[in-house]
């Protein structure tokens, strides 16, 4: 009943290629109210249309690069699906993945980063200006369909929600209709943004995930930046710290590197922070405070102990030897 109602929709002449998408985490929805939570967002706008966001029209099993390529773009990357199908499309399953979606995103120089499975979630997104893509099961439970798609607006008072999805630039779907689409593939949704931007309901978890994931693509100035974007918002985050002391030493601040270490000592007493700054301090030639750290890192150094260890050993061979050049190893994250 629920795919008739959406087969009167507007999607007679695609449901056949509508099953072009896989997810990794196959979870069977169960029915909800859909908007009813809603009544406690006092400060979400009535309607929003972020009618500007790009379009590229699919009606094969290319969904999945076509909703990248339209978030990307609208958020400064710009690219076509035919650029991105190598990327994220596998060919022996029709579809693409939920993780080679966000790596896609990243291979882009964008930050993919996971929202909250709520519906107030996707619509402050919107109402904060970003475009959201969408997993749905337009199928049933034990029938998937999966679907890609782009939230770009809403109107609370028609119960609607607003899609660029396939062939359709403006398709808009009842709030109720959305719900049991989206209910059925885990409420799967995230945001594409440049390094100094973060979604404006990004959790501090899924915020972490995202930065040390786009770390590893990134150079190391946009992950410096990413990283500062994530303190602005949580400024005694440990393991963005550790991340922008390693992205400042690797762009060569070493300085700025430095005083990162040292806060995350002061602040959190992590092993990972002790070594790293003992190594700083090594490589600058004060072997007097970069053993201190080092032994003290020991004291709290968990599995880390043998790089510790590592460590010490490198600064006793080094105040042996004053003159010789020690390589410093700034690489663990903490936490």
């Amino acid at each position: 009943m629920q795919l008739a109602y959406l087969l009167a929709a507007g999607w007679r002449k695609t449901v056949s290629s509508i099953a072009c998408l896989l997810a990794l985490f196959l979870l069977a929805g169960c029915a909800s109210p859909g908007h009813q939570a809603l009544s406690s967002v006092e400060d979400l706008p009535p309607r929003t249309e972020l009618a500007e966001t790009p379009f590229f029209a699919d009606d094969s099993h290319f969904c999945g690069p076509a909703a990248l390529a339209t978030v990307l773009t609208a958020a400064g990357f710009p690219t076509r699906p035919e650029a991105l199908v190598g990327q994220v499309f596998l060919p022996g399953r029709q579809g693409s993945l939920q993780i080679e979606m966000l790596a896609g995103a990243r291979r882009q120089g964008a930050v993919a980063t996971v929202i909250p499975d709520a519906l107030h979630a996707l619509m402050r997104e919107i109402a904060a200006g970003h475009p959201v893509v969408i997993l749905q099961n337009l199928g049933l439970s034990w029938a998937p369909s999966w679907h890609y798609a782009v939230a770009v607006g809403y109107d609370l008072q028609a119960d609607t929600l607003l899609l660029r999805s396939g062939p359709l630039k403006r398709q808009a779907l009842s709030l109720r209709t959305f719900m049991h689409t989206w209910d059925r593939s885990g409420r799967w949704a995230f945001v594409v943004s440049p390094p100094d931007q973060l979604p404006a309901t990004a959790t501090q978890a899924e915020t972490v995930k995202a930065l040390v994931a786009f770390e590893r693509n990134a150079s190391a100035v946009s992950a410096a930046q990413a990283y500062r974007t994530g303190l602005e918002r949580w400024p005694h985050n440990p393991t963005l710290a550790m991340g922008l002391g390693n992205a400042l030493y690797a762009s060569g601040d070493k300085e700025g590197a430095q005083a990162l270490f040292r806060q995350v000592v002061e602040r959190h007493q992590l092993a990972a922070a002790y070594n790293n700054l003992a190594r700083l301090l090594l490589e600058s030639g004060n072997t007097n405070e970069a053993r201190l750290l080092a032994q003290q890192g020991l004291a709290v150094a968990g599995p880390l102990r043998e790089t510790l260890m590592e460590t010490l050993k490198a600064i006793d061979d080094a105040a042996q030897t004053p003159k010789q050049s020690i390589p410093a190893a700034a690489e663990h994250r903490g936490q």
